[in-house]
């Protein structure tokens, strides 16, 4: 049974024009509008700036909304009151009412946007999924549509059309603490899931999205996960080869898949703050893309150009830098001055009228293909399944298909029946840290509040192995709705206590939740306490399986020897301690890869499409060079309870071109006694380029399950172009030459027959 096919070409359809019906609308409406109402569209602001909160719940004020909608004509508002999950009625209440008003005031719809970034996150009640680079690293497109399906289908239960994902910025530097929010490392496996992901979220047809779907944007445009300081909104440093090769290619694919919004980038590539770059924007996206979505800023990020990035004297300076640099909304989310600021730059002639009105079309565009005019609410009666169990087993099944057996030493795992197990650590007894930032919460602080009904990792063993065989004593713990790194002090003898009376010793370590700059870290290792946690509980001598449950790696090369079975869960949502018992108790056969390389030491960040002369051995003579790439466990690793073998790798055609289809062919067998699922990865590598060539390339991967002794023969296709590169002109190139090709332990060789060089920025 084949579970999920990607490769680029197939993920990223040819994007469908405009309807001519819709853009008629559109110029009879935006001729009648007056100058107010038009920067009014391209306004967004924070539902806080509507209300208050009385007894702890959050009421609209009339004069607060008259204020909003009726002065300054704002069409678009975003997030949770307090940044705090709502129930699907509450927001029945809050965004029928902004409707209400703005159809009375304006006749034009409110786009109402919420960060439902791993299913309804701020909606209380509905279906969490594992964060996106859990669905990387199940390696199934299919998971990712339907989580995103079934994200839009309870998000549109709550009467919300836009959601502010999925983050299809690679993760290229592991101390960015957003790196659980995206795909992982790789350029394709953001294409190809970001691209399914788009099409569970907006439906087939982006002129015509259902009612029971809403609007995708794509986060962040681009280059913001590369931080030369690893830190949360600040500068990136990128060549152009691979900001033209590697990072816009996500969304590329995307926009290809039909994505009606994208969100930019906070920061700033090679000194240019990219809502500054009217290059990025309006050329490459919108231009060279023939794309007629809309752009939006992050919060308050207009401001940025000149408090932070120093580009602009002041607001309105800024402001008039980022509309004609391509911006259409701004998310702004407090300040009313935008609208008066903008209003003076186009009676200024800053800013033309021309830019305006294209704003206003590409936001207007939105609406009508959402069918708010039509339908401006969408009542919670009309979304039956919304937290249905027919929801919460797709999202287990997203849980046991994305958490990573890393070691098994001995076969420990599954664990045999009867044993008395040890549950420690400070990720042990928390659904705050199953879940990670963007759960009920901006920082997700407050999920143990708001998800008491699922199962933590201490709670799910209990249910799979009996009470009595387990016990908790956690030995470090984390302050509860604190910052993420802030840990109590340790307790650590009771732990190792505990430990010598259990067979096993289940250690669960790693981050507790944080999102954004707060995530901020200055030290990658694990904590010291957890450190020493760890090698105090291996002097019982007892086996440690570690559970690592963190958005981003964290180095544990001291205590990785010591245990004799790991885990890497991610951050895999409500049901992630279940999915976690399945996997230990052998009921799932676990399938997910690493999408990223974790690092073994601090000084040795890398990535798998490393260049070769990155990872050169000792020089021979009087230096004593050393450059050889040392990491703990390299992307795609992961391990099966059973095992497979590859064999016959063949090809089409051994010489090839640009315009040629190639496809590879291999016979995978499951050699062990479990049916299992096996990802098979399709890498090349350019022997000989006039650029450095890469390590390895993924070019395609297929996930399929096979039962013991069973053989499918499993084909990826890819074009020749696909092997072309940027060369050091900006120009994609395809050059004549010998590539290396590698399915699992199989390899052969193929030659490019003729160099091809395109003139245009895309190929």
């Amino acid at each position: 049974m084949t579970l999920g096919v990607a490769c680029l070409t197939q993920a990223t359809p040819p994007a469908i024009g405009k309807d001519p019906v819709t853009e008629q609308k559109i110029e009879a409406l935006i001729s009648k509008m007056t100058l107010d109402e038009k920067i009014g569209q391209m306004t967004e602001l924070t539902i806080d700036v509507l209300g208050d909160f009385v007894d702890d719940e959050f009421r609209l004020n009339e004069d607060k909304l008259h204020k909003a909608i009726a002065e300054f004509k704002v069409g678009s508002f975003l997030n949770a009151p307090g940044s705090v999950a709502q129930s699907k009625e509450k927001w029945q209440e809050i965004i029928g009412k902004i409707q209400a008003v703005l159809m009375k005031e304006i006749g034009i719809p409110c786009i109402y946007g919420l960060d439902q970034t791993h299913g309804t996150t701020y909606t209380l009640g509905g279906t969490i999924f594992p964060q996106n680079i859990n669905i990387a690293a199940s390696f199934n497109p299919g998971l990712a549509y339907e989580a995103a399906r079934v994200t839009a289908y309870e998000t549109r239960a709550g009467n919300c059309p836009w959601t502010y994902s999925p983050t299809i910025d690679m993760a290229r530097d592991p101390r960015w603490p957003r790196v659980w929010e995206s795909f992982g490392e790789d350029c394709l496996v953001n294409s190809v899931m970001g691209s399914a992901a788009v099409r569970g979220y907006q439906g087939d047809d982006p002129n015509h999205i259902p009612a029971g779907r809403v609007a995708a944007s794509l986060k962040y445009y681009m280059g913001y996960s590369m931080p030369r300081t690893g830190k949360d909104r600040t500068p990136a440093y990128i060549a152009d080869p691979e900001l033209r090769e590697k990072c816009f290619a996500p969304f590329k694919a995307c926009v290809e898949a039909g994505a009606l919004t994208v969100m930019v980038n906070s920061g700033s590539i090679n000194g240019v703050p990219v809502h500054a770059s009217a290059s990025l924007l309006t050329e490459w996206l919108k231009e060279d893309l023939n794309w007629d979505g809309m752009l939006i800023t992050d919060w308050a990020d207009i401001n940025n150009l000149y408090t932070r990035e120093h580009v602009a004297t002041d607001k309105k300076d800024a402001i008039r830098i980022a509309i004609n640099a391509g911006i259409d909304m701004a998310m702004e989310p407090y300040d009313f001055n935008f609208c008066t600021l903008l209003k003076e730059l186009v009676r200024g002639n800053k800013v033309p009228m021309s830019r305006i009105d294209d704003a206003v079309r590409r936001v207007l565009r939105l609406k009508y293909r959402l069918g708010l005019f039509d339908q401006p609410n969408t009542p919670a009666e009309d979304y039956p399944l919304f937290g249905s169990t027919e929801h919460a087993e797709l999202a287990l099944r997203a849980a046991e298909e994305s958490e990573i057996l890393l070691k098994n030493q001995g076969n420990i795992l599954p664990l045999a029946k009867g044993k008395k197990l040890l549950v420690t650590g400070p990720n042990a007894n928390s659904m705050r840290c199953l879940n990670g930032g963007w759960s009920y919460s901006w920082q997700g602080h407050l999920t143990d509040r708001f998800a008491g009904k699922y199962n933590t990792i201490y709670e799910a063993l209990c249910n799979k192995f009996g009470s009595a065989n387990v016990r908790l004593e956690q030995g470090v713990t984390y302050k509860p709705e604190a910052g993420y790194a802030e840990e109590n002090e340790p307790e650590i003898e009771k732990a190792v206590k505990a430990a010598r009376d259990v067979d096993i010793i289940i250690a669960c370590i790693g981050e507790n939740s944080y999102c954004e700059t707060p995530g901020n870290l200055s030290d990658l290792a694990i904590s010291t306490n957890q450190n020493n946690l760890v090698k105090a509980l291996a002097t019982t001598g007892k086996p440690i399986i570690l559970i690592l449950n963190e958005g981003r790696p964290r180095i544990i090369n001291e205590i990785e020897p010591l245990a004799s079975g790991i885990i890497n869960i991610l951050l895999p949502g409500n049901y992630g301690g279940d999915a976690l018992a399945n996997i230990l108790a052998g009921d799932v056969n676990p399938s997910a890869r690493m999408p990223y390389t974790y690092p073994r030491n601090q000084a040795e960040l890398t990535t798998y499409d490393y260049r070769v002369s990155e990872g050169t051995d000792k020089m021979e003579g009087a230096y004593d060079y050393d450059a050889v790439i040392s990491v703990q466990w390299p992307f795609g690793y992961g391990l099966s309870y059973t095992t497979f073998e590859y064999s016959n790798f063949q090809t089409n055609a051994t010489s090839f071109t640009a315009n040629d289809e190639l496809h590879f062919s291999v016979d995978v067998t499951n050699s062990g006694t479990r049916a299992g699922k096996e990802i098979v990865m399709l890498f090349s590598r350019d022997l000989v380029a006039s650029l450095t060539p890469e390590n390895r390339r993924l070019r395609g991967f297929k996930k399929l399950e096979l039962q013991p002794g069973e053989t499918q023969t499993v084909t990826l296709s890819i074009k020749g172009s696909d092997l072309a590169f940027v060369g050091a002109d900006g120009k994609w190139i395809l050059e004549q030459g010998d590539f290396r090709l590698q399915n699992g332990n199989q390899t052969l060789n193929i030659t490019c027959s003729k160099t091809h060089k395109w003139d245009t920025p895309n190929k």
